[in-house]
């Protein structure tokens, strides 16, 4: 049974073009694979080995290789046993096949004390397919560890930023530049690279309140980026994009990460969100992409579902919605064709 999904964007595309859908469970995490792209059967769900391992989240490059992330706890024996906070990388190479070892990251910190504070990871991977885990540092600010072209990790670096929350939002561009927002108390803070394999450079400070964990990202045009999170004060969902500014989006008070993704509706170019609403149920909205004053309307559609949706583009071009529902079973509904965003009927694995 799944005890929800993993953080990130966890319906994923492969190379062969059917989609994977990853949540957690017990003693590792399930996988849920489309037998043919474009559906509609999905074989699984396959167990797949995390022991240990909590606060998974997942990204993927442009090879298709699905990257994993997540920390571990182990006390050390005896009545005084030191706590020791790790974390660990691990990657599927192909649909459906099985996942390759979990590699240390090790800790944040020398010093035990400030290692225990590590918050949940964030994982993006750029275009070279190299993968960044971000981590909440003892200063509430943020560490990044990233491979080299040969596969070897560097260290921790402090990336900066303070009094930030846990739950943030890691992505990559087409141009290869990684993406990093993280909600906290005086607002959002974003750190992006000038070029693929660059430094991460902390931009100013977007003076929005966002829940914790509401920050979802989209590329919505070549190298630029929208952020979309929900309201702290419950006033619905807020979009940010450099040059528009800060834009209101409609909806009410919600939980979990905003999910997006652009399509082909009805001959334009939109961008599809998809969020948990406070009953629990998907809300899903559409509307041209970048043109957020075209206005969008959000309706509640599905059963009460566990933590974020997640929305995909299947082999045919057509939308995915995807949450795990309250018996931890995999849901999914498809757009019917291109020329609305009308659904079909749920399915159930």
């Amino acid at each position: 049974m799944a005890l929800g999904p993993l953080s990130g964007r966890w319906v994923l595309a492969g190379k062969d073009g059917r989609l994977t859908a990853y949540a957690r469970a017990e003693g590792g995490l399930l996988r849920w694979t489309e037998r043919a792209p474009g559906g509609p059967g999905w074989s699984g769900p396959d167990l797949l080995p995390a022991d240990g391992l909590t606060d998974l989240t997942v990204g993927q490059g442009p090879d298709g290789y699905a990257h994993f992330a997540g920390r571990r706890r182990i006390r050390a024996e005896g009545p005084e046993g030191v706590e020791t906070l790790t974390y660990h990388h691990a990657v599927q190479y192909q649909t459906g096949r099985p996942m390759g070892p979990w590699d240390s990251l090790g800790t944040l910190y020398r010093n035990v004390e400030m290692a225990q504070r590590g918050g949940p990871p964030a994982l993006a991977v750029d275009s070279r397919g190299t993968p960044h885990v971000f981590v909440r540092n003892y200063g509430r600010g943020f560490h990044v560890k990233r491979q080299d072209d040969k596969g070897a990790w560097a260290g921790w670096e402090d990336v900066r930023g303070s009094m930030t929350f846990e739950g943030a939002c890691a992505s990559s561009t087409a141009d290869g530049r990684v993406w990093f927002a993280a909600p906290g108390e005086k607002g959002i803070t974003l750190w992006s690279q000038s070029g693929a394999g660059g430094p991460l450079h902390k931009g100013e400070d977007i003076p929005y309140l966002a829940r914790d964990g509401s920050v979802g990202a989209l590329e919505t045009a070549p190298g630029r980026v929208t952020h979309f999170w929900h309201a702290a004060d419950g006033s619905g969902v807020f979009a940010y994009r450099e040059g528009a500014g800060v834009m209101a989006l409609g909806g009410g008070p919600a939980y979990g990460a905003v999910a997006a993704v652009r399509a082909l509706v009805d001959g334009y170019d939109c961008t599809v969100l998809a969020h948990r609403a406070a009953d629990g149920r998907t809300a899903l909205a559409a509307y041209p992409t970048e043109h957020e004053a075209a206005g969008l309307w959000w309706t509640e559609i599905g059963e009460p579902c566990l933590e974020s949706p997640a929305l995909a583009v299947d082999a045919h071009g057509l939308v995915v919605i995807a949450s795990i529902s309250a018996r931890g079973e995999l849901l999914v509904n498809r757009q019917k064709d291109a020329s609305s965003l009308s659904l079909g009927r749920w399915q159930r694995f």
